[in-house]
């Protein structure tokens, strides 16, 4: 893997200078190395032909340290009835050009996705990449419910994208359950990690409070303080005049823990 740094906008007056970091991954068995250490899967730009990372506030469940929650079990009560079947192919496997399963994506995208963030181009890029490595399909004998795209290497499953029956999100929490029966999954299979993206405002507080076993990137480690980073996303849009390092009451406490 290779790190380069992006300038962003200096702050002289309190000394902030800052950098957007990025990761760019040279081979596919590198990707437990690139998540553990911070990284996400970038696919903002549809022109850039290498699987690139950047670095952010992540999150991830500790696979040894995971079992149901009463709000799973809530959510699985609802979900069972509906008979929901999960397979998991290697995208080499799935037939990415099927009609059925493009538009499926792209209508759940055209209502879920703001500011038209996942066009048919961004789609067509995102299956594209080495990095998504499995499709992971929620079906039944009588309709499709779901996928997820999911980067699966080693012991590490990313939960990258989801799609999904969206007359059912609110009846039977669908999205909630895909996120919760993907863990399990990973866990069933002898995984030791399963990200879940970034982690950042309020409306992510979901994945907070449903499962257990978190820890979220905070920077420098993987922090299991789920006070703070509930703390973190509830004030992330506050305007604040310096960096949270210079914000600290006791500096030296931090740099003599790290």
């Amino acid at each position: 893997m290779k790190i380069f740094f992006s300038e962003n906008q200096p702050d002289y007056s309190t000394y902030t200078f800052n950098y957007a970091i990025y990761c760019v991954k040279e081979h596919q068995n590198e990707l437990p190395a690139i998540y553990a250490k911070g990284f996400l899967p970038y696919t903002g730009n549809t022109a850039i032909e290498r699987d690139i990372f950047y670095l952010a506030r992540s999150l991830r469940v500790e696979l040894d340290d995971f079992s149901d929650s009463s709000e799973n079990r809530r959510v699985n009560r609802k979900v069972e009835p509906l008979n929901i079947q999960v397979k998991v192919q290697a995208k080499s496997e799935f037939d990415l050009t099927d009609s059925s399963f493009l538009d499926f994506c792209m209508n759940y995208a055209a209502d879920r996705f703001s500011g038209n963030a996942m066009t048919a181009e961004r789609l067509s890029y995102v299956l594209s990449k080495e990095t998504g490595s499995h499709i992971l399909t929620f079906y039944s004998e009588e309709q499709i419910f779901g996928y997820v795209f999911a980067a699966i290497e080693g012991d590490t499953l990313h939960y990258w994208f989801s799609f999904f029956d969206q007359q059912y999100l609110k009846t039977h929490a669908l999205g909630k359950w895909m996120m919760w029966k993907t863990i399990s999954w990973a866990k069933e299979k002898g995984l030791s990690f399963a990200y879940l993206g970034t982690c950042y405002g309020k409306h992510s507080l979901y994945k907070v409070r449903d499962h257990k076993g978190l820890t979220f990137f905070d920077g420098t480690s993987w922090n299991k303080d789920m006070n703070l980073l509930k703390h973190l996303c509830k004030t992330d849009y506050e305007e604040i005049d310096r960096d949270r390092f210079k914000l600290l009451e006791n500096q030296n406490d931090f740099i003599d823990n790290l």
